[in-house]
């Protein structure tokens, strides 16, 4: 089969900010080649808000973030990626756009002109809420403070732009643009004053009295009629221009306006001196507010809950092209080979835009044939649900793999063990559905509660206008619709004026039919209503308009549940459940404890059948936990003894070290059962234990906590900080990670910890070979070619130190390392350094470029395992027409090795343990590309067989390539 040459062979993400620029990112690009990478795979360099740490705030998708750097440092980093033979992966955000600030123009036209703006169609508002009061105004929740008590402050001030004949409402760094048809409130009080110093008839005067005449006869902003919407845009901007003219050539004129907008702008000590500043305000289109009235009467979709993220309706063609315009540009000119989307979940119609996609990739790049160029998106699958084979895509981010290849590092049989220690522990006892459904419920509470209106509303009208739905009140909907999200097994569904799956149904039936087990209403049949409304079958042979609002309807509902999904599990639930801590990534299925091969296996098979191009990945921006401290922690399900004894000893310890808080202990035994195995997991290793890097870590672990129990939201919460709960907390992690004293914890931690992080270590070299020769594009997180053990962001944000790493893999190229002299056993020496994660790396990366078509297309043969210790050992092959490679790695080695700290190699380890391959279709002879050893393949007349104690005899993995005769 031939190779695309769309399809990278590995990815390498880099997140960029004004720390780490296109400059920066070019320099390490000849590094990057030479450990095998093929494409760079960055993080959105659109301009975004100032000062972005992560690029997804974008304002202007049309220019360049010039604090990553201008179009020429651009040009130079894609060039000198040609120059090595890479390509580049842009990260696209469709959904939604940085708004407030005083940066993006399509958000200030909007706040300036209301619903006459050109953009209004831009963002997703909801021009008549609930509401009266917000009805034709946007919800600003910007205000620290309530707005009676900030506007008499004297914070919110009427700002005039001479320059630009503009008048805004400022506040802290945030501009609000006064609609120039209320220009005269000013104006006016001018003309007055002015008529007796200039003269009635001066000419100056005059002008000023027309322009005030003009402004306030501009087309209303409520006007939604095209040509009055044209003249009114047209107008406003002529009349602006003259009134800057007027006072660059009349500066009693100008002097006039400033001190009227002085007056309007009212003292602190007088409350009434307002009145008039906020009657000008009331006249606007935007509605400023505390920022906690957002939850409750926001009337713009955010991306989640996210007040400075309006979210964009992608559906309308003029949105899409207005947005990928630039994109396409450089995928035409050839600077892009690919694209990352952000969050397709978000959008009103997933496919629609895929689809509008693709053909305009292939428009822009002239290529129609059947080599499409490489997409994937951001899609989170929850438990068996499946990409949908329809979307013109080439698979995920890879959220599902690094869950799958995550959990055959987990003890499965260990589950009830865990449990019991962590129930013990808390004194309580969790149950994961219930958990979920109670998280999600309080994110539509807290957090959502203004969608969840909006969305009843509309219900109640489709409800409304039917005889036989007439009944059922705004509040009881409102209720059936929260239960419904809070059931929902998927982030969302995909109904659309096309029709519904079968997954679909399947999906939204159980929604319904647990919701309605759950409900304590007397009256069920409700949820019914819901259901067909979901399902849109209640619509079958209605009125358009009918149909049209109950397709509507299910079309926005499905970009509510997905919030709900995310901010109750994602960012509640998984702070709360901390059986093993490790399984509580983006993606991941609290009631799955671990992978067995046989599902390995199996998912791998898939995914080649299905998504053979989709992306490997085993850590991103958005996990909360790096692959290396996933891999330490994963130790622990294999030695619940040890750990139970540990946990119940540092309990003891560290009983002093806490505070009363609400005369209760604080932290809390959930938080404190959280905290030790983040200590195992990210404890650093000997380089980083001196006196900075000592520092550094205890304020990670110390920021990593506070956010942790803030997302948890028991003790406290982003929205309602307990301080002195907080307070608390940092105190006790301080006590914990005090050196300066005697402190009997660290004294009994820091060996079994020495222990796990030694197992970790294999652990995480043998995720790496799976992630790099399993069915997929594997991706590199920035910096986890080498160990990495950060947690959440922004820590896993944090400078990677490059110059260290370009180091170790020089030492690597110029040791010789030819397979007569393989450096492979001496990396054992000293597995901490991180150089043996690099070297497997680079030598698995480079088997990969040299059979791209292998990787790309090759079978992926699952091998089966006997002996002692067979279940301790994954094994696989890739096989092609005319070569084949074997994958072996160990696996569960925290009960295999017991307190041993040496690597697990050879027969005193493995014992009769063998790899069984299927023949034919097997070589004769294989070369481990990691220690240039060559075994000879033991040969039955149906199979053929290799020990595991000479597989795994000089280094803890074993990647083989068969030899040609």
């Amino acid at each position: 089969m031939k190779t695309n040459p769309h399809i990278p062979i590995a990815t390498y993400r880099l997140q960029l900010n004004r720390e780490f620029t296109f400059a920066q990112a070019t320099a390490i690009v000849p590094y990057l080649s030479a450990l095998g990478i093929s494409h760079c795979y960055i993080s959105p360099c659109l301009k975004a808000r100032s000062g972005s740490t992560h690029g997804y705030d974008i304002v202007d998708h049309n220019s360049l973030n010039p604090e990553i750097g201008s179009p020429a440092d651009f040009d130079r980093f894609v060039a000198v990626l040609h120059e090595q033979g890479m390509g580049l992966i842009l990260d696209i955000v469709p959904n939604h756009m940085g708004v407030m600030g005083n940066d993006n123009a399509w958000w200030l036209d909007v706040l300036e002109n209301g619903e006459s703006s050109p953009f209004a169609s831009f963002f997703d508002i909801d021009w008549h809420p609930i509401k009266a009061e917000l009805h034709g105004k946007v919800l600003i929740p910007v205000l620290h403070d309530h707005y009676g008590v900030v506007l008499e402050s004297g914070e919110l001030k009427l700002v005039f732009r001479e320059d630009h004949g503009e008048f805004d409402v400022s506040y802290r760094d945030h501009r609000f643009p006064v609609d120039p048809r209320e220009y005269p409130r000013i104006l006016q009080r001018c003309s007055e004053k002015l008529a007796t110093t200039l003269g009635e008839n001066h000419l100056d005067l005059l002008e000023l009295q027309s322009l005030n005449t003009a402004f306030g006869h501009l087309p209303p902003r409520y006007e939604i009629n095209a040509e009055r919407i044209a003249e009114r845009n047209r107008d406003k901007e002529i009349h602006k221009r003259r009134l800057a003219e007027l006072c660059a050539r009349c500066p009693e004129i100008n002097d006039c306006i400033s001190g009227t907008v002085d007056s309007i702008n009212g003292v602190p000590t007088d409350s009434a001196s307002f009145e008039e500043l906020h009657e000008l305000i009331k006249a606007q289109t935007f509605r400023l507010a505390n920022w906690r009235v957002a939850a409750d009467d926001i009337n713009y979709r955010r991306f989640f809950d996210s007040n400075d993220l309006a979210g964009l309706c992608m559906e309308n063609e003029t949105v899409f092209e207005a947005t990928h315009r630039f994109i396409l540009n450089l995928m035409a000119e050839g600077k892009v080979d690919g694209l990352r989307i952000d969050h397709p979940d978000g959008l009103y119609n997933p496919r629609q835009y895929l689809e509008r996609l693709k053909s305009s990739i292939e428009a822009a790049t002239n290529n129609f044939g059947n080599q499409p160029h490489y997409v994937v998106i951001e899609k989170i699958l929850s438990g068996r649900e499946r990409l949908s084979a329809e979307w013109p895509v080439c698979g995920t981010t890879g959220y599902d793999f690094a869950n799958l290849v995550n959990g055959v590092f987990v003890d499965s049989s260990s589950v009830m063990r865990l449990e019991r220690i962590y129930r013990n522990f808390i004194k309580d006892e969790i149950e994961i559905d219930d958990l979920a459904y109670r998280c999600r419920k309080l994110i539509m509470r807290v957090a959502l509660a203004s969608e969840l209106n909006v969305l009843a509303t509309r219900l109640t009208r489709i409800g409304l206008s039917k005889r036989r739905t007439c009944d059922f009140t705004l509040n009881s909907l409102r209720d059936a619709l929260m239960e419904v999200a809070a059931s929902f097994p998927v982030y969302r569904t995909y109904v659309s004026s096309s029709g519904v799956s079968n997954d679909d149904v399947r999906y939204i039936r159980n929604a319904v039919a647990l919701a309605k087990w759950r409900s304590p209403a007397a009256d069920t049949s409700i949820f019914d209503f819901v259901g067909q409304v979901l399902l849109t079958s209640i619509a079958e042979g209605q009125d358009p308009a009918y149909q049209n609002a109950v397709t509507t309807f299910a079309m926005k509902f499905q970009q509510f549940s997905g919030p709900v999904m995310a901010k109750g599990l994602e960012d509640t639930a998984f702070y709360r459940y901390n059986r093993l801590v490790s399984l509580n990534e983006v993606g991941s299925d609290l009631r799955r404890f671990g992978t067995t091969p046989a599902e390995f296996h199996l998912a791998n098979q898939e995914r080649l059948r299905d998504w053979p191009h989709t992306m490997l990945t085993t850590g991103t921006h958005d996990s909360k936990h790096s692959e290396d401290v996933r891999a330490r922690i994963n130790v622990l399900s294999e030695i619940s003894g040890p750990w139970r004894l540990r946990v119940r000893e540092w309990k003891r310890f560290n009983r002093s070290c806490k505070l009363l808080v609400n005369h209760k202990p604080a932290p809390s035994p959930n938080d404190e059962y959280l905290l030790y195995q983040t200590l195992v997991g990210a404890w650093p290793s000997e380089s980083g234990k001196g006196t900075d890097g000592w520092k550094a870590f205890c304020e990670r672990m110390e920021s990593y906590i506070l956010k942790a129990i803030r997302e948890a939201k028991q003790n406290t919460s982003w929205i309602n900080r307990n301080t002195e709960y907080e307070s608390a907390v940092s105190s006790f992690v301080r006590k914990l990670l005090d050196r300066d004293t005697q402190n009997p914890f660290l004294q009994d931690f820091v060996p079994f910890q020495r222990h796990v992080a030694r197992v970790g270590l294999w652990n995480s070299l043998a995720q790496t070979l799976l992630k790099l020769t399993c069915p997929g594009v594997p991706d590199i997180y920035q910096g986890n070619e080498s160990w990495d053990f950060s947690l959440v962001d922004p820590d896993n944000r944090r400078p990677v130190d490059y110059g260290r790493r370009q180091l170790m893999l020089r030492s690597i190229l110029e040791s010789g390392n030819t397979p007569s002299q393989s450096i492979a056993p001496s990396l054992l020496e000293t597995p901490e350094d991180g150089r043996i994660k690099l070297y497997l790396t680079w030598k698995a990366l480079g088997l990969r470029r040299q059979l791209s078509d292998l990787f790309q297309n090759g079978e992926y043969l699952p091998l089966t395992v006997e002996g002692a210790k067979a279940a301790h050992i994954l094994a696989f092959a890739r096989k092609s027409e005319t070569t084949n490679v074997l994958v072996v790695v160990p696996r569960l080695l925290g009960g295999l090795l017991n307190d041993i700290d040496l690597p697990p190699l050879g027969p005193q380890v493995w014992e009769d343990t063998e790899v069984i391959f299927p023949c034919p279709g097997c070589s004769e002879k294989y070369q481990n590309v990691l220690t240039g050893q060559v075994l000879d393949m033991q040969k039955t007349e149906s199979s053929a067989k290799l020990a595991a104690s000479k597989l795994l005899q000089e280094f803890p993995v074993a990647l083989l390539l068969g030899v040609t005769s």
